[in-house]
């Protein structure tokens, strides 16, 4: 049996991206899948091999898209002085809303499942490496923003990004992408963005707590 071709697997992420933000990680099946598709049963298995792989590569699709959003939104807003630092973590926070615009079941996906929810034991070790490389590249962008405003990037410090870049988003606009929506897409509000930006400018005014000794 022929490999899908590269669009026809983005065809099928879609698909189960819809399915999963419809219905939970739960509510997917290769069959179900396989008629919301039109392809077949053995296509999918032949393409991912397991269902449990196929979800660890849709929320891989989604974060992995949502990062890449995150640093080119950091670049464009990078320049010289404490402002421009502030400015580009107040870019960093603002992705999600960015990303729910151009990706709106994708920004669903990630605000409504947790990556333990799609992962298992049958997720193949070069999806993991893949997953901790991700991780390893958001803690890159969160050190490079406490360095870039405080010149430092211990614990405190990428904890206080954590909770303007991550935290903050995600309690500012959780309600808005996980609501029933009859109009289509939910959008994020401007009045939400702007509190948001607001709320992490506010956060950045204190310097983290002094480096842990001992």
């Amino acid at each position: 049996m022929p490999r899908p071709r590269v669009h026809d697997l983005d065809h099928l992420l879609d698909v189960a991206e819809r399915l999963v933000v419809d219905g939970g990680p739960e509510g997917l099946t290769v069959r179900g899948l396989a008629a919301a598709s039109g392809v077949s049963n053995g296509a999918i298995y032949h393409a991912f091999g397991s269902l449990p792989v196929l979800l660890g590569r849709l929320w891989l699709r989604a974060a992995e898209e949502l990062l890449n959003l995150q640093i080119e939104l950091v670049d464009a807003a990078r320049g010289d002085g404490h402002e421009a630092a502030v400015e580009a973590v107040v870019a960093a926070a603002s992705a999600p809303a960015v990303f729910a615009d151009r990706r709106p079941m994708a920004a669903r996906l990630l605000m409504t499942t947790r990556r333990d929810q799609l992962l298992g034991p049958q997720v193949p070790e070069e999806l993991a490496e893949a997953m901790f490389a991700l991780d390893k590249r958001l803690m890159m962008l969160l050190s490079g923003l406490a360095r870039a405003l405080w010149d430092r990037a211990d614990r405190a410090g990428v904890e206080v990004m954590t909770l303007c870049v991550v935290e903050l988003p995600t309690a500012m606009f959780r309600r808005t992408l996980t609501a029933p929506s009859a109009d289509g897409p939910p959008e994020v509000a401007a009045d939400s963005r702007e509190r948001l930006k607001a709320a992490v400018r506010a956060a950045l005014t204190l310097p983290p707590p002094p480096p842990h000794v001992g």
